[in-house]
């Protein structure tokens, strides 16, 4: 096969269109195809990975501070280790772990509550004296952190064969992907969804919003306004050093991360106030450099020297509670959402793929369909996840 992507037109009518070309869009189009619905059509308004999908850090970990997110993670951390073998493609899965460093008593006591509710789903997570979290990294200052936790488990992949490995198989069993598709209207209709795009018109049964920090306009085609909002993260990569850095570490005070890639180079971001607006920003500024810059040396002084060779930035998709929205829009039947997964819808795609596949396949429902319903914002039914980084 030469590539994912489909010359030409959308095909006049299809069974499901999903809107957005991201890992999340891919993935659930791969699903639906391994389940035997193949007459699947996705569009993308820029290119494969424009948006999240291809701006991120590649973490996959099962820390979390919920019991859904937890248990869901580390179905999905499985599943990435099983990715090559499944569908063909080596995301250089490392799993060298997540280091987490709390800077309070305050954050320490959560952290504690987070590991034992991780432990009693499995999650092979525990907590850290100082001295022992610097057995695991050398190089982190004295006094820059009161405790840590650790869980091996977690690991970091590339996102750019894992987002196209989903794309490929997808697209060899039948599925449509189209670029620089852009979806300008959707018109409700008794045999399901008209949807005009920059590229011609198709007529779907079912629709499916995944357009990550732009699923807000998208929804607002069929007239389903969305909580979720844009918010800018930014990212760099440093010259390669020789490596020396095993896990993630991470920050919670700050937001903090920073991970050696296998070239050796440093990815990190920090979580640099922008603001929500209606706008998806992915500018690079100088703020977030010298913030990123004054809180790494404070963790680890010994990158005081190194020299930057890019940054960028890219949406989180934020939800008022930190969690996503998944599930048939109220009030439209046939159109549903996957979005508002905040900066974790990158490690979720693959469990969360998986049981919308299977559901939307006519399958069983999926517990989490429950918890992450639109209308939670509406009924005050809010459980907030608070180990969200970058």
């Amino acid at each position: 096969m030469s590539g994912p992507l489909a010359a030409g037109a959308p095909k006049p009518e299809c069974d499901v269109a999903i809107v957005g070309g991201g890992i999340m869009g891919l993935a659930l189009a791969y699903h639906l195809a391994l389940r035997g619905v193949t007459d699947v059509v996705v569009l993308e308004r820029g290119y494969l990975a424009s948006g999240a999908s291809g701006r991120n850090g590649g973490g996959i970990r099962m820390q979390w501070s919920t019991e859904t997110n937890i248990r869901l993670m580390r179905e999905s951390v499985e599943l990435c280790k099983r990715f090559a073998q499944e569908l063909g493609v080596n995301v250089w899965l490392r799993q060298g772990g997540y280091l987490f460093l709390a800077s309070s008593d305050g954050e320490r006591a959560r952290m504690e509550q987070n590991v034992a509710l991780q432990n009693r789903f499995g999650v092979p997570t525990r907590m850290l004296l100082p001295d022992e979290a610097r057995q695991i990294v050398p190089d982190l200052a004295p006094g820059s952190f009161v405790a840590a936790c650790f869980n091996p488990r977690d690991g970091i992949l590339f996102p750019w064969p894992f987002l196209y490995g989903y794309a490929n198989q997808a697209a060899a069993r039948g599925v449509e992907i189209h670029t620089a598709c852009e979806v300008r209207t959707i018109e409700p209709g008794p045999r399901g969804f008209r949807l005009t795009t920059s590229k011609g018109a198709l007529t779907a049964q079912r629709v499916v919003d995944a357009a990550g920090a732009w699923s807000p306009a998208v929804a607002r085609l069929v007239g389903v306004s969305l909580p979720n909002r844009p918010h800018r993260h930014e990212i760099l990569a440093t010259q390669p050093l020789k490596p020396f850095l095993g896990p993630m570490v991470s920050v919670l005070r700050s937001g903090l991360y920073f991970s050696q890639s296998m070239r050796g180079e440093i990815v990190t971001g920090i979580t640099v106030e922008d603001g929500l607006s209606e706008r998806v920003n992915m500018g690079s500024r100088l703020v977030f450099l010298t913030t990123l810059a004054r809180e790494i040396t404070r963790v680890m002084p010994r990158l005081a020297q190194v020299r930057v060779l890019r940054q960028w930035a890219g949406p989180y998709d934020v939800t008022p509670d930190g969690n996503p929205i998944v599930g048939e829009a109220p009030g439209v039947p046939g159109f549903y959402l996957a979005c508002g997964f905040v900066g974790h819808g990158f490690m979720m795609a693959p469990v969360v793929s998986k049981y919308l596949g299977e559901w939307l396949a006519g399958g069983a429902e999926p517990e989490f369909l429950q918890r992450w319903r639109l209308a939670r914002f509406a009924e005050g039914d809010l459980h907030r996840e608070d180990m969200i980084i970058g």
